[in-house]
């Protein structure tokens, strides 16, 4: 595929993820009366309370926010962002005037209205991950901090993100109506688009890293190329505590041979292991057969 048939594949990926949000918010959070999280969620309790055109507000309170992204970030991602500000604050204001109660989720209590947070939750963290992966935002929080990651990368927005998920959730007991069912689906939702959006984004290509200290360099490393099909990298190594050589082996391997990487190490004796974590891989590989 060439560059201009892939700008235009991603332009199109950021309406139909946009028109999806705003379908989201019409269908589970809306009906089931409680706020969403960040700047959304702000809007949320505005528009419940005082009526205000939730869409349109959308639309006026991010597009300074883009003005200043695109001075500061590089152009591309301002305009996605746009697209996707414009399309979703368009789609909240068209669904509002169109009937579409067919499809429009009513929890009758606090269990289906838990349940409507978590479907909310769900289809926000797909968008959310998605925009991300098409180097655009959905607006909102998501535009402050990457002009402030790029501004000063060794800062977190975590718990700034936090204290606004926090205020949005006590705001929510008061305006509606003093209950707290509203606080625990702002906070479910919250929850779930958090995980939902890191396992899209990190979780399909996450693996984990091992250093394995050891005195079968050799039949170790055989041992995992064969039945693991992953290669290794040995550094040499020595024992302060014995002052004998050893071998530091280092193998990265996905989630799921994380057992079988354990039923493996528990066959050589002298060995230990360390492990960590890992994002994401990036390079070239080859394939063991």
């Amino acid at each position: 595929m060439n560059k201009n048939a892939r700008n235009v594949l991603d332009y199109a990926v950021i309406v139909v993820i946009a028109v999806l949000g705003a379908l989201n918010y019409q269908v589970f959070v809306f009906p089931n009366d409680f706020a969403p999280s960040g700047l959304n969620g702000i809007l949320t309790i505005l528009r419940y309370v005082f009526g205000i055109n939730f869409g349109m507000m959308y639309l006026v309170l991010n597009l300074p926010l883009l003005l200043v992204a695109q001075h500061i970030l590089h152009g591309r991602y301002a305009i996605k962002t746009l697209i996707f500000v414009i399309v979703f604050s368009a789609g909240t204001i068209l669904f509002r005037e169109i009937d579409i109660s067919s499809i429009t989720f009513y929890g009758k209590d606090a269990g289906e209205r838990i349940m409507a947070a978590v479907a909310a939750g769900v289809f926000n963290g797909f968008n959310y991950s998605v925009a991300i992966r098409l180097g655009a935002s959905t607006g909102g929080m998501d535009i402050v901090g990457s002009i402030v990651s790029y501004k000063n990368p060794e800062l977190s927005l975590m718990w700034v993100v936090f204290g606004i998920n926090l205020a949005v959730a006590f705001f929510s007991f008061f305006a509606y109506g003093m209950d707290y069912v509203p606080v625990i689906l702002c906070i479910i939702y919250s929850f779930v688009t958090s995980r939902v959006g890191d396992f899209i984004l990190k979780g399909a290509r996450s693996a984990s890293k091992f250093e394995i200290i050891t005195s079968h360099p050799e039949e170790l490393s055989q041992t995992l190329m064969t039945r693991l099909h992953h290669g290794c990298t040995v550094i040499p190594a020595k024992g302060m505590y014995s002052h004998t050589d050893k071998s530091l082996l280092i193998c990265v391997v996905n989630r799921r041979q994380i057992a079988e990487f354990g039923r493996i190490i528990k066959e050589f004796k002298d060995t230990f292991v360390i492990m960590s974590p890992v994002a994401r891989t990036y390079g070239n590989f080859k394939h063991i057969k």
